[in-house]
């Protein structure tokens, strides 16, 4: 043992949690169960560590200890003999006549391949994402549900659920062949996109940001990026989080109310995250063909670049929404492009662009079409066009923070009317 007090146990057990779980399944494949003896460990350790120090090998350490309860809780099951049947099953000879659990190779890291079991396209999308912050994130249940705003008991049972589906589908937790695994990746570069779309904008509470789901998103994304250095997509989710995530101290006022990008004072945005995220997008765009996660992050870099909304180089801004409105459709992505071909031609013309949107079930009743054009309707003298369409975004928002916002921007309109 080498014992050192200022050691960081809770964020080396964090990174080594999902190894040890993907080791245990790899040579078992019952994740159900995996799951509960990787947990013990880590528990284990989280006591033990910081009075003895840390172990010269801690992963062995921590797969010896979850192999062990993982026996222990096969033989102590009323049911223990269809386990260990079970188990026997799903264990190759090789690894049942095989090394102890501690014997892994110093490079062996199956972490990708349980990263891709989380993200199966088999589980529903709340399960690939509750799954994915559990076990390879290494939250708890408590903390994924105060994340999301949810009971305990709530997420409790999601994740059971998600764990039943595993276990009655039989899911391969191995890497996926090499013709799936680019759509697996895109699945698992999606679940991390949500999860920190939801920190960065909660969609339902009193908060407007949710850091620790944000912060989250962008480790397992720099964790990712270790993995797979190459990936142009994978970087540029990576950058995409940073140069977001840089403008998150500027968003809101001291009474956690928003502030608009135009309102921001950019002097709070955080210049070492702009710094390596534009670094970052700067190398991936010349390796080939631009993903979306690219383009994205190209346009935030644009944003994050500029002194003033004044200085914002839209016209660049608007090719590149227009290069990903052709590579990867959605409406998003096309209300994005409305504000970005107002600023540019007009917002007469961003309002032809949302007529047209306007159409798409998927947008039509959405508070953010209702904003977006409020705020382009201001922007071209329409103020009571305007201030119905803020009251309009007000009344089918789901975030207070932005629901308080959009009703000010009606009441401000409605009482400049009245004023006239």
């Amino acid at each position: 043992m080498t014992a050192d007090p200022a050691a960081g146990v809770g964020d080396l057990l964090r990174e080594l949690a999902p190894q040890v779980l993907a080791a245990l399944v790899r040579r078992h494949g019952q994740f159900h169960l995996c799951e509960d003896a990787s947990q013990e460990a880590l528990l284990a350790a989280a006591l033990q560590w910081p009075a003895d120090g840390i172990p010269d090998n801690p992963l062995g350490w921590l797969i010896t200890v979850a192999a062990r309860r993982l026996m222990d809780q096969i033989r102590s099951e009323s049911s223990r003999r269809d386990r260990e049947e079970l188990l026997a099953v799903a264990t190759p000879p090789s690894e049942v006549l095989g090394p102890p659990a501690d014997a892994e190779p110093a490079d062996r890291d199956d972490s990708l391949a349980l990263l891709f079991g989380c993200c199966h396209p088999g589980l529903s999308t709340p399960s690939q994402i509750a799954l994915t912050l559990r076990a390879v994130g290494g939250l708890s249940t408590a903390q994924i549900a105060a994340a999301f705003g949810v009971p305990e008991a709530t997420m409790a049972q999601h994740i059971s659920r998600a764990k039943q589906a595993i276990r009655e589908a039989g899911f391969d937790f191995g890497l996926p062949p090499g013709t799936e695994r680019p759509e697996r990746l895109r699945a698992v570069l999606h679940v991390l996109y949500l999860v920190f779309n939801e920190g960065y904008t909660a969609s339902d509470g009193d908060q407007l940001t949710v850091p620790a789901l944000s912060h989250e998103a962008i480790r397992l994304a720099r964790w990712l990026h270790r993995l797979l250095p190459d990936d142009s997509e994978v970087t540029g989710l990576l950058a995409l989080m940073l140069l977001t995530d840089a403008r998150r101290a500027a968003r809101t006022r001291p009474d956690g109310s928003l502030v608009p990008l135009a309102e921001q004072d950019r002097q709070q945005w955080n210049r070492e995250q702009i710094a390596e995220g534009t670094a970052l997008i700067s190398a991936a765009l010349p390796r080939g063909e631009a993903g979306p996660y690219q383009l994205q992050a190209a346009i935030a870099a644009v944003h994050d670049e500029a002194a003033t909304m004044a200085d914002t180089d839209w016209p660049q801004i608007l090719s590149l929404y227009e290069l990903l409105e052709a590579l990867a459709p959605n409406p998003f992505t096309t209300l994005n492009r409305a504000v970005a071909v107002a600023m540019v031609h007009g917002p007469e013309a961003g309002l032809r662009v949302l007529d047209e949107l306007a159409a798409d079930k998927r947008m039509a009743a959405h508070h953010r079409l209702f904003a977006v054009r409020a705020h382009l309707q201001e922007l071209a003298g329409e103020r009571q066009a305007a201030a119905a369409d803020y009251r309009q975004a007000a009344l089918r928002a789901t975030s207070r923070p932005e629901r308080r916002y959009l009703a000010v921007q009606a009441a401000r309109l409605g009482e400049a009317r009245g004023a006239g």
